[in-house]
């Protein structure tokens, strides 16, 4: 008997057919951003290396869609794609931040095809790891587009995974921005562990994500927030990522981890207020692939998200990803390639940067190296551990 192929250690969704996801000229979300992370990757060897494999992927299908959005929210979404002269905005549409554009259901929908494919191909052994730097349209909501996300591909590949038979499902979202419709979706479900960490809604869209947001009735701890001021820079995120996202996931032993990756964190992004460094952002990324393989025997969905530095920050921080989910880590100081800085300079004008680094040290302490009532990051990370801990069995003091 033939034995079966050995799983790709990743996949990796990518075409240039997702650079239709365009909102327009002067959006914050370019679509350059996603073509100048793929050619990086390519020109890293990323993309050619042992293990990987580059998958494109085909738009979902009404019932895809539908197992997280209200049928006619889908229908308004295929209206206004036809036409965008029939965008409603009670359905979110033709607003400033989600403006309608030709083909935009066949665009969000394949995003949303690349996240499912992708958790299925880890979920039944093909793959190890899965890459979606497309995807993390975490906002989109099931009866609304929000915040430049129109249909959620976090949310459907989570569904899509409990109903091929996971038991569990952890998703952990380290967006700048709360991670509110992935969250609305499985409210109220138990067998889905929703954590995100963001600045406060206080201070930035969408205005929600405190620490006492917790689920609904039938799931409470289902939700997990911790809202971190702005002005938090690597040390303190990285503190408040490791004391409480690796204890609850570790506690909830889910079959699958999804991670949302959104590199609007960065100092550099024109939207938030966090100051985070390349660094933190590429340590996060390794701990999120440690924790899959400590709580989820390896199952690792990881998808892009929100950042709107388009050549400085979220080409470099993806391909770390991708990096990390290869298996192949790249050493900070890594020079980048000579013809991708010709052609970001080329293509966009601006001078590329010139390594994989920002010179930061990613170094954070630990939470067990005691509390500080003085700082304002401590005293997030303390409510949403007192919020959340016991309701997962953790002691929000000692574990």
């Amino acid at each position: 008997m033939t034995p079966p192929p050995e799983p790709d250690t990743v996949q990796v969704v990518w075409d240039p057919v997702f650079n239709r996801y365009d909102f327009g000229r002067w959006h914050p979300m370019a679509p350059v951003r996603l073509d100048l992370t793929a050619r990086l990757c390519g020109a890293l060897g990323l993309f050619s290396a042992p293990g990987v494999r580059v998958v494109s992927a085909r738009p979902a299908d009404d019932d895809l869609l539908r197992t997280v959005h209200d049928p006619e929210y889908v229908r308004a979404v295929q209206a206004a794609s036809a036409d965008p002269r029939d965008a409603q905005e009670v359905f979110g549409l033709g607003t400033e931040d989600d403006p309608a554009f030709p083909g935009m259901h066949e665009a969000a929908a394949r995003i949303v095809g690349g996240s499912v494919d992708l958790g299925r191909a880890v979920l039944d052994g093909r793959a190890l790891h899965g890459v979606n730097f497309c995807g993390g349209m975490h906002h989109a909501k099931p009866g609304c587009a929000s915040g430049f996300c129109v249909y959620n591909d976090a949310a459907a590949a989570v569904r899509a995974a409990l109903d091929d038979g996971a038991q569990r499902v952890a998703y952990v979202d380290l967006d700048c921005h709360h991670g509110d419709g992935t969250e609305a979706v499985f409210w109220d479900e138990p067998r889905v562990l929703t954590i995100s960490v963001h600045e406060s809604g206080t201070t930035l869209f969408p205005g929600t994500g405190f620490a006492d947001e917790l689920g609904g009735p039938g799931a409470l701890g289902s939700a997990v927030n911790l809202a971190l001021p702005a002005g938090t820079r690597d040390a303190g995120w990285l503190r408040a990522v490791h004391s409480v996202v690796p204890q609850l996931v570790s506690a909830f032993a889910p079959d699958l981890l999804v991670t949302q990756h959104g590199c609007d964190t960065h100092a550099l992004d024109p939207l938030g207020h966090l100051v985070l460094s390349l660094d933190a952002q590429r340590v996060a990324a390794a701990s999120m692939h440690a924790l899959a393989h400590s709580a989820a025997g390896g199952r690792w969905l990881a998808l892009g998200g929100g950042g709107y530095e388009v050549v400085d920050v979220v080409p470099r921080t993806w391909a770390h990803l991708v990096a990390e989910a290869a298996h192949r880590p790249l050493e900070p100081s890594t020079p980048l390639p000579p013809e991708w800085r010709a052609h970001v300079e080329e293509s966009t004008g601006r001078e590329a940067p010139r390594s994989m680094t920002d010179g930061a040290s990613g170094a954070f302490q630990d939470w067990s190296s005691g509390y500080d009532p003085d700082d304002p990051v401590d005293r997030a990370v303390l409510a949403t551990r007192r919020a959340a801990f016991p309701l997962h069995g953790l002691d929000p003091d000692f574990d």
